[in-house]
């Protein structure tokens, strides 16, 4: 991720010190330059800046908050952006589990599937406009921010095909499941269906999860602008709209540390699963001839 958004400051039109500060606004751009590391070409500036994030530097804000450490930003961001993640993963998971259970009729679907095509920004818009009237200028401390984070949690979870997306795409995948023999099987010797399946479907479970958790956070950029929570989203849209390479370098790469961590758990979930079907004791071969 750093490497892509510094091949995309070199591939500005212009300079990139002379973009981010202009000549005819500020003097001094040469200055600029090499104290932001931008005057020594792309690589020097990559390596420089890896060099250092790996040391937990990230260098100062270049012009959101000018001077100010970026690891000072993180550090009030990080813990809000995973608050609201995990707030916003709650309806996501009842919808995983109501898709399994099948608790919701299948000609309800249409239905479930009509109320996710709610459009994340409107209900953030709308939600914003509530907490403001509701709180005014104390929206932002004690009970206000706390609001804000739940509004904001609500409005990732429900919107955009989140809450429905898990509940009919995990109904889809268990019903998809049942059409394998050893289910059929299974329930002829009086077993039931879920502990049966759950443990063949819970890789592409774990798979179907971790891409609605990914979805919550892309729209956590949105949730958090629109809403004002200070977040990792928020910090990396300032720093887009003002040019602040600095801050979105840190910002851009806290998602991506976030999505890898999550690539990480799919991957322990598939191993934890395929080691406890190995272990699974085997049918014995008369009670096989008899099912069948």
């Amino acid at each position: 991720m750093p490497a892509i958004i510094t091949a995309l400051i070199w591939a500005l039109p212009g300079d990139p010190a002379s973009i981010i500060c202009p000549p005819e606004s500020c003097g001094g751009t040469d200055v600029l330059a090499a104290r932001w590391n931008l005057d020594a070409g792309p690589w020097a500036f990559f390596q420089g800046w890896v060099s250092a994030a790996l040391q937990g530097d990230f260098g100062s804000s270049w012009r959101l908050q000018q001077g100010v450490p970026v690891a000072e930003l993180l550090t009030s961001a990080v813990p809000n952006t995973l608050v609201l993640l995990a707030l916003s993963s709650v309806p996501v998971v009842l919808g995983s589990i109501v898709g399994a259970r099948r608790w919701v009729p299948q000609r309800a679907e249409a239905f479930v599937q009509v109320l996710g095509m709610a459009p994340g920004l409107v209900l953030a818009l709308v939600a914003a406009a509530a907490v403001e009237l509701t709180y005014g200028a104390a929206s932002f401390m004690g009970e206000g921010a706390l609001v804000r984070l739940l509004a904001g949690a609500l409005v990732l979870g429900l919107a955009d095909g989140a809450l429905s997306g898990s509940i009919t795409g995990t109904r889809a995948l268990f019903q998809s499941e049942d059409t394998q023999r050893y289910v059929g099987v299974a329930l002829l010797r009086g077993e039931r269906r879920l502990p049966n399946t759950l443990p063949n479907v819970a890789p592409a479970l774990a798979g179907q999860l971790r891409a609605r958790l990914l979805h919550l956070l892309s729209g956590a950029v949105v949730v958090e602008a629109v809403l004002r929570i200070d977040g990792i989203g928020d910090l990396l849209w300032g720093g887009t709209l003002l040019q602040d390479f600095g801050v979105v370098l840190a910002a851009a790469t806290g998602f991506a540390v976030v999505s890898s961590l999550l690539l990480v758990l799919q991957a322990v979930v598939e191993i934890a699963t395929a080691w406890h079907v190995r272990r699974a004791p085997a049918v014995p071969e008369h009670a096989s001839a008899e099912a069948a």
